[in-house]
């Protein structure tokens, strides 16, 4: 799981602006203003290869070396079987981030790659592999837009809270993963749930009050004080979501949305707590599969 709280939807930074993002004194380094995919990926980049050592550092032990988490309210994939029998199947994990989730399903005998945009990221999970002594996984550093695989390549594809959020085209990303999904195969991805943007990204009563529109799709935006971005973070509803999808060929078969456990504390990260998490979601987990007949085992 690349991004565990995040700025826009729960991992490194507030997953939404914060609820004075407007102010005079902060209008030039945190906005909503639109971006690109050159910039976006540009700023995204750079943002990651900054702060993977601190990232790693905070939320690594949590996250694991070898574990399939899907979101901070504590959801394994070895309990929750979203991406079904991964044994001797070709999974691609898009953003990555150290790759802990690669290396979960190659433990369980899958042929694995994974990708992420941020070579720092990457080099992490060369550090843990080495550490661990396990066989190096393959890894590719991709922008989650342009997949450099070639049609029908995978069983299953995933991702948790990586890559999603962080790209302006969303709707590229997932016809991208359409392209190399086998016929019947899975996409299976966690990002912070789209309500979460029309709250302050705050864990006590203050982040349950509507401070912005759920509709406004503008990214969040932070920037240096020459206007270039040094991070974004997109926004799209359920709706859009859904729609994206189809579009792709993907037909939605669930969508969870995992209550914030008791074990887990008053608070986590940014805008997690118990508080909030009683009352509103915090992450939505599409899973969904190509049309067409299964893929062989």
């Amino acid at each position: 799981m690349q991004d565990a709280e995040s700025r826009g939807g729960g991992g490194h930074s507030p997953e939404q602006p914060p609820a004075d993002w407007d102010d005079a004194a902060s209008v030039d380094l945190v906005t909503r203003r639109e971006s690109a995919q050159p910039e976006t990926a540009r700023a995204n980049r750079s943002w990651w290869d900054a702060n993977a050592d601190d990232y790693q550092a905070e939320h690594g032990e949590y996250l694991g070396d070898a574990r399939f988490l899907w979101c901070p309210e504590g959801v394994y994939e070895d309990e929750a079987g979203l991406l079904g029998e991964v044994s001797g199947r070709d999974v691609l994990e898009v953003g990555c981030g150290a790759a802990q989730c690669a290396r979960w399903l190659a433990g369980q005998g899958a042929r694995v790659v994974a990708f992420d945009l941020s070579l720092r990221q990457l080099q992490h999970a060369r550090r843990i592999d080495a550490q661990l002594d396990r066989p190096a996984l393959r890894l590719v550093q991709a922008d989650a837009t342009a997949l450099p695989f070639a049609d029908a390549s995978f069983d299953v594809v995933c991702s948790a809270f990586g890559a999603v959020p962080f790209v302006s085209d969303s709707g590229l990303l997932m016809r991208e993963v359409a392209r190399v999904l086998r016929p019947g195969g899975g996409w299976v991805f966690s990002v912070p749930h789209p309500l979460r943007w029309a709250l302050p990204d705050l864990p006590d009563a203050e982040g349950l009050v509507v401070r912005h529109s759920y509709f406004d799709r503008r990214p969040y935006v932070e920037q240096d004080e020459d206007g270039e971005a040094t991070y974004v973070e997109h926004h799209r509803t359920l709706g859009d979501r859904i729609r994206e999808l189809t579009a792709a060929g993907l037909a939605v078969r669930d969508l969870v949305e995992p209550e914030y456990p008791e074990e887990l504390g008053d608070r986590w990260g940014g805008g997690w707590s118990a508080q909030r998490g009683r009352l509103v979601p915090g992450t939505a987990i599409f899973v969904t599969r190509k049309t067409g007949a299964q893929s062989p085992g």
